[in-house]
């Protein structure tokens, strides 16, 4: 099924939240406010989510809006990668998330990794950066860039943290069940290229 309605949830709510960030009169901040609710039922209308909870998500996030920030760990051991088991939906994902205000990316992906695997990593390389929108992920209500870094183990060692049930390290050729809204089989396969090949330029798109 195409996604077109995704889209245009999506640019109904930007406009809708760039113009409660910055209009003063009332009558147009109601009008704002009513596009925000028209977005919201399309969401909930064709992702299955409840109305509360898209409008929670929606009425928290302030400010003109712009695509928010993933960064994930790509983290090799010989022939296999990293993987963390989420809590969430007890499937697999590289570590990491969202981007926290203050650190860096690559400052980021060192904290996301030891919090959620265990290890004590060096980043040593930005591999990808990616949009979400071109990807197979399934539907989801902001717009998100994917920063995928390469990271090197250079201490801890393996434990699953607050958000993660378990880690393990996976063959290209046999990956578990993967949690897509936070990476898909095709990038995963992507980045053993990576490691095929270390002078591969990042790739972005």
């Amino acid at each position: 099924m195409s996604n077109k309605w995704l889209e245009w949830a999506r640019r109904i709510q930007s406009l809708s939240q760039a113009g409660l960030a910055f209009s003063k009169d009332a009558f147009e901040i109601e009008r704002y406010e009513e596009l925000r609710n028209i977005s919201a039922e399309i969401l909930t209308e064709y992702s299955g989510l409840e109305m509360k909870v898209v409008k929670d998500i929606f009425t928290h996030d302030t400010g003109y809006q712009t695509p928010k920030v993933d960064v994930r760990g790509v983290v090799f051991k010989e022939n296999t990668i990293l993987l963390v088991q989420e809590a969430k939906d007890s499937r697999w994902s590289l570590p990491g998330g969202f981007c926290d205000v203050g650190l860096s990316p690559a400052e980021n992906i060192v904290k996301e990794i030891e919090e959620e695997s265990g290890f004590e990593v060096v980043p040593t390389k930005l591999v990808a950066l990616l949009d979400m929108n071109k990807h197979p992920h399934p539907p989801q209500a902001f717009h998100y860039y994917k920063v995928f870094i390469q990271c090197d183990i250079v201490g801890g060692y393996g434990k699953p943290g607050l958000e993660t049930k378990a880690i393990d390290f996976y063959e290209k050729d046999n990956l578990p069940e993967l949690s897509t809204s936070r990476n898909t089989a095709s990038q995963i396969q992507m980045l053993f290229e990576f490691l095929d090949d270390p002078n591969k330029e990042t790739i972005f798109d």
